[in-house]
């Protein structure tokens, strides 16, 4: 599938208008630059749905091309680890013009940020828990890379679960195709992109001829969210503590780890004086030798060298005992939990006791092309766990 690009404004007849009063609104589950998110029931069917709020009090030029974006490619995707775009809906005003407009998503329970801030998930969540999360999270990266789509922006907010363990990739606002072939070197796309957190290296030096090596790089940041119920790189605000926190752990780039890191814009100014020794290792050394060996594959300074999609669902980690359970052999979490609302129950309970609100990053704000010639044959495999077997569909 090849994407075309996203210019252009989006047709009348795509949206559905007066269809956002088809819906009752129940809570707020999120907030961001480019929207508002709402869990609601649709009024007719009693389904529960995700209702997003396109922000357009900004908007001068008509609707926001980013909003166009993410909307062509969700319209263009189909994959049970990506959320799914339900329609368009809109109130108008008396003037006739399109005034608030809503995109309907299917409704998960949790996001992973959400879930982390849960006792009772981290006390729970077992080794074939993470593998089975993360299985799901590759096989969504796998089906966007291959389809030459960049998400820019994973994170534990970002990632959807269910009840029923189904992990799914949501917020495609940074979403965007990537155009390859003999003019790829003429494209340059924004290195503002990723929460800070989650942030590749070769972003936050100034990048901007870059693939889906940097989505692989915020997977490594999740799978360490998984593995150590927090997150890796925490409570930087800026880009130069970022990569210093980034340096502390992988080192200094050299000549034999990343010997092209010199020639990017702002390595000059982010360089640290002296050479730092990376502490990778030490940090990491109770792991098994499989998750050590992919998570090193995910963090690799060096985008070149970073693992794809498709290659780190064929490692090791995931074909060693204990194997991925099944997404329905995953507990249920009675208690809803998105990090909107973590954070709200997180404040209302320090200001209780007279302290600050709880905050976070999880959520502020071409390798991995071909099929693997090993075990992972396109999707065509199954999940661990007695002798049920939970089979996927081809994913190419």
């Amino acid at each position: 599938m090849q994407l075309a690009p996203t210019h252009g404004s989006l047709r009348r007849s795509n949206i559905r208008t007066e269809a956002a009063f088809d819906y009752t609104k129940e809570d707020q589950i999120g907030s961001g630059t480019y929207g508002v998110v709402w869990k609601a029931k649709d009024k007719v069917t009693g389904e529960v749905v995700a209702l997003k709020k396109i922000r357009m009090e900004n908007e001068k030029e008509g609707f926001p091309i980013t909003a166009i974006r993410e909307i062509k490619i969700l319209q263009s995707l189909n994959h049970e680890n990506v959320v799914s775009l339900k329609e368009i809906v809109a109130s108008e005003d008396k003037r006739e013009a399109l005034d608030t407009v809503f995109l309907v998503f299917e409704y998960l329970d949790h996001d992973l940020a959400g879930l982390l801030d849960s006792g009772h998930f981290k006390a729970t969540l077992t080794t074939e828990h993470i593998k089975c999360y993360m299985r799901q999270l590759f096989e969504g990266l796998h089906y966007l890379h291959q389809n030459n789509i960049l998400h820019r922006d994973i994170k534990a907010a970002n990632l959807l679960i269910s009840n029923k363990g189904v992990l799914k990739l949501a917020d495609f606002g940074l979403a965007r195709p990537i155009y390859l072939g003999l003019h790829e070197s003429a494209h340059n796309y924004t290195n503002k992109v990723v929460t800070l957190w989650y942030r590749a290296p070769e972003l936050l030096l100034g990048e901007t001829h870059y693939n889906s090596s940097i989505d692989m790089w915020s997977a490594g940041c999740v799978f360490v969210d998984f593995l150590t119920r927090k997150p890796l790189f925490p409570g930087n605000k800026t880009e130069l503590e970022q990569i210093g926190v980034i340096w502390a752990l992988l080192g200094t780039p050299t000549e034999e780890n990343w010997p092209n890191a010199k020639n990017l814009l702002f390595f000059s100014q982010m360089a640290p004086a002296r050479s730092i020794p990376s502490t990778f290792r030490k940090k990491f050394e109770s792991l098994p030798a499989p998750t050590l060996e992919l998570l090193e594959k995910l963090l690799a300074l060096d985008p070149l060298k970073r693992i794809s999609a498709t290659d780190a669902l064929d490692t090791d980690y995931f074909w060693t005992d204990p194997l991925p359970c099944r997404p329905d052999e995953i507990p249920s979490y009675p208690v809803h939990s998105h990090e909107f609302t973590s954070k709200n129950r997180k404040r209302k309970r320090d200001d209780a006791y007279g302290g600050q609100g709880g905050g976070g990053q999880h959520g502020n704000n071409q390798r991995g092309g071909g099929d693997s010639a090993k075990r992972y044959k396109g999707g065509s495999q199954s999940w661990g766990g007695n002798s049920n077997q939970y089979r996927k569909k081809n994913l190419g």
